[in-house]
């Protein structure tokens, strides 16, 4: 039995003030448990679908199901708990550097409400996954960039979400720290976690063979 679409978009345009059209039509589903590569040239339009299937972002017009929601016509107040499906990593870090990477990764189930030793239980756990449990109490401007990525996917995967989005995750990373990176992210969708990945740069990731999406101008490239 092929899984249904945990992500499904149909006809989605985003048009920002000004005019620029980044969204042009763009259908597309994507499995439970998939993993995804969206490659293309600068400006194509990745980043703009990833915060539009994460509903950062509402389309200009058509529809993004997510888990069968639609995400296009939901309340406000909803959004939240529809947020918590996914864990997000962006370039821009967004770590807070007057915190230790421990409340770093804490911060997401603050917010969630988690009792907090269940929370540090959780927090450890990430750590520990991404190779960072021994620095815990670390700031993260003391951390290699590597690690900062490291660090930034280990909040996205404290709250166990079904979906991984990550949008350039090995830019401005030696080869070394990428691969490192790149195995991670493996080793979320091999339990069963949907990854979808951003890059300019598909050699980036050898061995590796996911689906392939190419934007082009804002639609999909055949």
């Amino acid at each position: 039995m092929i899984p249904g679409p945990i992500i499904s978009l149909s006809d989605v345009h985003k048009r920002y003030p000004g005019g620029l059209d980044a969204l042009r039509g763009i259908s597309l589903s994507i499995a439970t448990g998939e993993l995804v590569f969206i490659t293309g040239h600068s400006g194509a339009g990745k980043s703009t679908l990833l915060k539009v299937m994460a509903a950062i972002e509402r389309p200009s017009s058509g529809s993004v199901l997510v888990r069968g929601q639609n995400a296009s016509t939901l309340r406000a107040r909803a959004f939240p708990f529809l947020r918590r499906n996914f864990g997000l990593v962006f370039q821009d870090h967004k770590l807070l550097f007057d915190r230790s990477a421990f409340d770093n990764v804490m911060l997401p189930l603050e917010i969630a409400g988690y009792e907090r030793r269940d929370a540090a239980k959780r927090v450890r756990a990430a750590l520990d996954k991404v190779g960072l449990l021994a620095r815990e109490k670390a700031s993260p401007i003391t951390l290699s960039g590597g690690e900062q990525q490291r660090l930034c996917i280990a909040r996205a995967v404290v709250s166990r979400p079904a979906i991984l989005i990550a949008d350039e995750p090995t830019g401005n990373l030696d080869p070394d720290y990428a691969g490192q990176i790149m195995e991670l992210l493996r080793s979320f969708h091999q339990v069963g976690v949907t990854v979808i990945v951003a890059t300019h740069d598909r050699s980036a990731f050898p061995g590796m063979a996911p689906r392939h999406v190419r934007l082009s101008e804002g639609r999909i490239a055949p």
